[in-house]
């Protein structure tokens, strides 16, 4: 469907949102109409077929949820996006269940809206021209089972492309939960090696007395219940690769034995006198930073340098935050369909509540949350109620207070109380007057006060900044 055989309705009751829109799609190449409020837009819903309405949840006279419901009692295809600075779960959840697209927060950022009605509007794309898209789609944020298109991302791709067929070995640094795992199987996929063995093996998870057999095998009767001759993990990737997840939780012993194996590419089962060669391709990770280790003196100089030929840092999430919507949309398809629930999409409510949190456990801690999300939404498109359930991190934020983190575990050493609330207090005032063009009367609704508190918050935040 080309953009300029697509009819749009903005309706909105404050002129220079509707003007704005009407400017920001008209460059899209849109047939923009417009409306300044519930009436008129019903007037034109009736006269006109319309791809597409953008509509604000309050409009002065009807709301916004009788304009989506009229534009689906005419035609049952038309998408409505509701736009609201009025962030209510229960108008969210009416919203959904009676049609609407998408429920999108003001202030909105302008590409992400774009996106938004994009995708709306590919629902009315041929099938064979949503292929395409998809498949586009694909190749511009996925490398192997990757998903990001951050820069960070970006150069990973670039370095696992130029170092795949080497037989150089590799460490992988990066917090817990960013997909070291996911960058080590690229590697080993994109390489000469691809048909091989790839053998993971978790440093962490094995108990010291058993490693060095896990490691490199044993003979039987090596040890008390060594009732069999045992190949081990080095032996097994054979002709592949090897790797070494979390290596830093290796004991010294092993790392001495490790670092023969590496060095001679060769391994000795316990209680064997015989020494087997492998050729394999060692590759490593690690959520500590092993160069600090080696000055601690908690691993070796040597193996670390030998691990350490091409090394590979992994951004964390908190860090690549434009990746986000694209880990949170696939996640939810996933697990939609492994649930078989017919959950579409986030809202950006949702997705907004998700930019703005952390995510100190990473993509793995962001996996998880759309997983409950999707067993506990009870509409067909995740919001922000779903997400809460899950975001119980102990810190939360204040945006728009110097990035001031709040963390009730400081009450042991003492805190100023009153200086944190009015901190607090000032935040969403502040937040509240932006939102509605430091309109006092519509803040004051935001924040659920009366008009007289909100003068009086006013006048007190305006003494705090000036003293």
């Amino acid at each position: 469907m080309k953009s300029e055989s697509i009819e749009l309705l903005v309706v909105d009751d404050e002129r220079s949102m509707v003007g704005f829109l009407d400017v920001l799609l008209t460059g899209e190449g849109y047939n923009v109409s417009t409306a300044r409020n519930g009436k008129q837009a019903l007037q034109l819903i009736e006269k006109k077929d319309y791809d597409l309405v953008l509509t604000d949840m309050r409009l002065g006279d009807i709301d916004g949820i009788e304009v989506l419901k009229a534009a689906k009692e005419k035609n049952q295809e038309i998408i409505v996006i509701m736009i609201s600075a009025y962030s209510s779960t229960e108008n969210a959840v009416e919203a959904m269940n009676v049609g609407a697209y998408d429920f999108v927060p003001k202030p909105f950022d302008n590409d992400e809206l774009r996106q938004t009605i994009k995708r709306a509007l590919e629902l009315k794309t041929p099938e064979h021209e949503k292929e395409t898209l998809s498949s586009e789609l694909e190749e511009n944020i996925h490398f192997n089972k990757i998903i990001g298109k951050a820069p960070g991302m970006l150069l990973i791709y670039e370095k696992i492309v130029q170092i795949a067929d080497t037989q150089t070995n590799v460490l992988i640094t990066g917090e817990s939960g960013t997909g070291k795992e996911l960058i080590a199987k690229a590697i080993h996929d994109k390489s000469n090696r691809a048909d091989k063995p790839f053998i993971v093996v978790n440093c962490g998870g094995i108990p010291d007395n058993l490693m060095e057999s896990e490691f490199f095998g044993h003979v039987k009767g090596a040890f008390t219940g060594a009732i069999t001759n045992k190949i081990g993990l080095f032996e097994a990737a054979h002709t592949g690769t090897i790797f070494l997840d979390e290596i830093g939780e290796l004991s010294p012993l092993l790392q001495v034995k490790l670092l023969r194996a590496v060095q001679e590419t060769i391994v000795k089962p316990v209680g064997s006198v015989k020494e087997t060669p492998v050729d394999i391709r060692i590759i490593s990770a690690s959520n500590k930073k092993l160069d600090q280790e080696v000055i601690n003196g908690n691993f070796r100089e040597d193996l670390f340098f030998r691990l350490n030929v091409i090394p590979i840092k992994v951004p964390p999430l908190r860090e690549r935050k434009g990746d986000i919507q694209l880990l949170a949309r696939h996640f939810v398809e996933k697990y939609s369909k492994k649930m078989n629930k017919n959950i579409v999409k986030l809202s950006s409510y949702a997705l907004d509540f998700l930019k703005h949190y952390d995510f100190p456990g990473n993509v793995r801690e962001l996996e998880n949350l759309i997983e409950r999300s999707v067993a506990f939404s009870s509409t067909n498109i995740i919001l922000p109620e779903s997400l809460t359930l899950s975001l119980n991190n102990k810190r939360r934020w204040i945006e728009g207070v110097e990035d001031q983190r709040f963390d009730t575990e400081d009450v042991e050493q003492g805190v100023d109380l009153d200086e944190i609330l009015s901190k607090i207090e000032n935040a969403y005032l502040t937040k509240a007057m932006e939102l509605t063009g430091r309109n006092k009367n519509k803040a004051a609704d935001l924040l659920g006060l009366s008009q007289r508190s909100m003068r009086y918050r006013i006048s007190k935040q305006d003494e705090d900044l000036s003293s």
